[in-house]
């Protein structure tokens, strides 16, 4: 065990966040839909208490600043090591409301309705991922709002490849009025299933890599935690100020393989048609 040196805790939280700022530099952020500020809040609080807790236990039981600071790394990435399993979960749940959506406004403009008309009209037969945005797109058409702009807002919303498919679709009829739009949309759905059910058998694939991936982390991790709680001699030469600099080396390695093993789990959805929306 080491004693808290300040210095040691200082080079050990500016090496831990030079490691962060080079990652980003290399990788980048991925762009993510808006989320309500109260749901950031509590999550980012949640990842916040659970960093702070358990940097503070692997500090005290190891007197290692870099591992605390690697802890608290780890915290905030654990979700992404999954590899996007929720996130492409919940994209294929819209992908599906959407495609169902798209048939419901192809009958109900079937039936010699407008798109104004059909676009309320079809609140009832969406799926409950749709109805928000829908009755939200539906307010902004009460308030007068020309109906291509609306519907470019309803794209960002969605925020999703296939619907700006749709939304096209949607707003050159709304300014061009022509012919053809029911069987536009029937194409649109079918294309639609058929990029669910591909994307389906994508992520049963990719299931295997993704548990592959915790599994490798987990038993790295545990077996560096043994080692540290029952063989304490072993992992002594890292007590000292070297040591440290060599376990940034080796933390550094460690991270760098999880996130390659990461970005092989991960999916990488398509960019976006209508990407900023057209509200001109």
């Amino acid at each position: 065990m080491i004693t808290f040196d300040p210095l040691a805790l200082l080079s050990g939280a500016l090496t831990g966040a030079g490691l962060f700022l080079l990652f980003l530099s290399l990788y980048g952020l991925r762009p993510r839909p808006s989320q309500p500020k109260r749901r950031m809040v509590q999550v980012l609080s949640t990842r916040v208490a659970v960093a702070g807790v358990a940097a503070t236990v692997v500090l005290v039981v190891t007197g290692w600043p870099v591992v605390a600071v690697g802890t608290v790394a780890l915290v905030f990435a654990w979700r992404g090591l999954s590899g996007g399993a929720a996130e492409e979960r919940g994209a294929m749940h819209r992908l599906e409301g959407l495609a169902a959506w798209t048939e419901s406004l192809r009958d109900t403009i079937a039936g010699a309705a407008g798109l104004e008309q059909a676009i309320p009209s079809s609140i009832r037969a969406a799926a409950p991922t749709l109805r928000p945005h829908l009755r939200v797109l539906v307010d902004r058409l009460h308030t007068r709002m020309a109906l291509p702009d609306a519907l470019a807002l309803f794209a960002d919303e969605l925020d999703d490849p296939s619907a700006d498919l749709v939304v096209a679709a949607l707003v050159l009829n709304s300014r061009l009025r022509g012919p053809g739009l029911r069987d536009v949309l029937g194409a649109l759905a079918v294309s639609a299933r058929e990029e669910l059910d591909m994307r389906r058998r994508v992520e049963a694939e990719r299931r295997a890599t993704r548990r592959s991936v915790q599994i490798v982390v987990i038993t790295a991790l545990a077996f560096a935690a043994l080692l540290v709680i029952f063989n304490p001699q072993y992992v002594g030469e890292y007590d000292n100020l070297l040591g440290q600099a060599v376990l940034v080396i080796v933390a550094g390695l460690f991270g760098a393989g999880f996130a390659w093993m990461r970005r092989l789990a991960r999916f990488d959805k398509p960019t976006r048609l209508l990407v900023g929306g057209d509200h001109g």
